[in-house]
């Protein structure tokens, strides 16, 4: 990280973000909600990959509600160790593994994974892009869950295109996306809205206090000041216009 009185942009979303309990909206409700679509398809031997984990506030859901070993696998050191501390404060550790790496470049051998999770990531690579090489680390019939925005319709207004556009290259649509599992060699079996507290209550609030907390540590930044303006201005477009876009959970199974 840079000097602590000279933050970049990228420290500062790490420092928001690596004391929070989830790094994007969600919530253990949805999760556990996405689980119920393959967890009587899981052995106590199955074993999940969650892909660009963060501190694993899903992960430990899914820790605690199954018997599985999990790994998850994020480019942060920060937020690996935070996830290594959270899976040792509950007792966790024996099964539940943070481990240093790119989802772009999964360490592992091929077809190695009963489950591959991943919650608010997939955006930054591509839905079908993402899919379509991770397919490759799952077992023969074994499962996807991941969420992702998605457009509600083909219609929405040009002040939010444009921030997707600029912010990962652009959404697709829900049918698209479903569309893109079925492309890629997966069965489609289920897709959902996350709520709007998933939001508001699950990533939004939280976040603002944090961002808040830098400029009492960085007083008179300018870097902190744009940083915390642009957080407002998401929070307020997903405000006036959350009819035309959401998370939207992904369930398939490889084919």
């Amino acid at each position: 990280m840079s000097e602590s009185t000279h933050p970049t942009m990228m420290d500062l979303l790490i420092e928001t973000h690596v004391a929070l309990e989830r790094q994007g909206p969600g919530s253990s409700e949805m999760t556990l909600k996405a689980l119920g679509f393959v967890d009587d398809n899981l052995g106590t031997d199955a074993c999940i990959l969650d892909l660009a984990c963060g501190t694993g506030g899903q992960t430990m859901a899914l820790a605690k509600n199954t018997g599985c070993d999990i790994i998850g696998l994020d480019i942060n050191p920060a937020f690996i160790g935070a996830f290594n501390d959270n899976a040792k404060k509950l007792s966790l550790e024996g099964r539940v593994r943070g481990v240093v790496g790119s989802m772009t470049d999964i360490p592992y051998q091929k077809e190695s994974f009963d489950l591959i999770w991943s919650e608010g990531a997939i955006d930054s690579i591509g839905f079908e892009n993402g899919i379509g090489y991770w397919s490759g680390f799952l077992k023969q019939g074994g499962f996807l869950a991941v969420t992702c925005p998605s457009w509600f319709s083909n219609r929405r207004p040009a002040q939010i295109e444009k921030f997707w556009g600029e912010a990962v290259g652009g959404l697709g649509t829900v049918s698209e996306n479903i569309s893109a599992i079925d492309r890629t060699g997966y069965s489609f079996i289920a897709a959902f809205t996350l709520p709007e507290k998933c939001w508001t209550d699950g990533y939004f609030a939280p976040r603002t206090a944090a961002a808040e907390e830098l400029r009492t540590k960085y007083p008179g930044n300018k870097t902190v000041e744009t940083y915390i303006e642009e957080d407002k201005y998401e929070v307020e477009l997903f405000s006036k216009h959350q009819q035309h876009y959401g998370y939207v959970f992904y369930i398939g199974r490889k084919m």
